[in-house]
């Protein structure tokens, strides 16, 4: 009696850790959900140049980032960490910020958030990739059919298949940068942590967002309405730092397999923000376009993530031992009396 009701509290754990997560991953992915409207809000009228955009938020997100890694006294990388932490750097701060600002120049935010859809699939395949694993062949097949939907999608979009949109290539440019640092950053993140990753790859590229950032005001000094500075302040405050925190934290709580997969509502909302902000018509290829790519990448990830369960869920049972799951984590809870290993001096 005993036992099973020790085992029932640990069961009750693990279903409030993994709400917990799932919570802090939706309130992250809500975050994010708002940067190609808000993007498209501070270039539509040319009056801040998309490379001030680009540059100066992650100037302001590096500077929030300096003052906590210090306050906080944060180990800073070593050795060839600092060189992942430039591949970080170079995919979610320089990469995707820049690129999607000189895309949303020319492209409707609904139609940036259809083609950012491919992300989740994207990230999926560059870990596959960097981790060396061998997923089973209908993880490529989906991915590969979410990326000729969202090809097929933006020429459509743009006109037919005679030549791509410059913003389009854009937007797939933006879409490999932050897969690549999202893949690199989460492996990074197992040994710096979660929102101190970010933080450094911020303050590292710092230097070179100054000079971005000063060359941008010379070329163009930047002015805007009161609504286009704030949709700035949320890019810089909440898409470059803040969202981080709620994000990494809701995978640091887990289980992570459940909670990464939140993201693939992301491109949804960003459609419907886009169309009540923005008053973008919510035209059927849009919804369409949306519905196939998000498919498409919620299968391939789910399939990455089933087998990569199946590889971690193989449990010896030794007699006298119950196997209770908490999290993506085993805890063995031993049926007989007696002092536990840990326990003993």
């Amino acid at each position: 009696m005993k036992t099973d009701s020790s085992a029932i509290q640990l069961e009750g754990s693990a279903l409030s850790s993994s709400q917990a997560g799932l919570r802090w991953g939706l309130l992250g992915v809500a975050a994010f959900s708002f940067t190609v409207p808000f993007t498209r809000v501070a270039v539509e009228s040319g009056t801040m140049s998309p490379l001030f955009i680009g540059s100066a938020r992650a100037v302001v997100a590096a500077l929030l980032a300096a003052a906590a890694l210090a306050i906080t006294r944060q180990r800073p990388p070593r050795g060839v960490q600092w060189v992942r932490t430039a591949i970080v750097a170079a995919g979610v701060v320089v990469g995707f910020p820049v690129l999607t600002s000189f895309a949303l120049t020319g492209a409707p935010a609904s139609h940036g958030a259809v083609v950012i859809a491919l992300l989740p699939a994207a990230t999926a395949v560059t870990a596959v990739l960097r981790g060396r694993e061998r997923p089973p062949v209908a993880f490529w097949i989906t991915a590969a059919v979410g990326a000729a939907a969202a090809v097929v999608f933006a020429a459509l979009q743009g006109g037919g298949f005679g030549g791509p949109r410059w913003s389009d290539l854009l937007l797939f440019g933006a879409v490999a940068a932050a897969a690549i640092g999202y893949a690199e950053g989460g492996l990074l993140a197992r040994e710096l942590g979660a929102w101190q990753t970010v933080s450094w790859a911020l303050v590292l590229s710092a230097p070179l967002m100054i000079v971005l950032a000063g060359v941008s005001v010379v070329r163009q000094p930047p002015s805007g309405t009161p609504v286009e500075w704030a949709a700035f302040a949320y890019l810089a405050v909440v898409s470059m730092f803040l969202g981080f925190f709620a994000w990494y934290r809701g995978l640091a709580i887990g289980p992570m397999a459940q909670v990464s997969q939140v993201q693939l509502v992301q491109p949804v909302m960003s459609i419907c923000w886009a169309a009540l902000l923005l008053h973008e018509p919510l035209t059927w290829p849009v919804v369409l376009g949306g519905l196939a790519v998000v498919a498409c990448a919620g299968v391939a990830v789910r399939t990455r993530l089933g087998q990569a369960n199946t590889a971690h869920s193989t449990v010896v049972k030794a007699p006298g031992l119950r196997v209770v799951r908490v999290g993506d984590r085993d805890r063995r809870g031993a049926e007989d009396a007696g002092p536990s290993p840990e326990g003993r001096s």
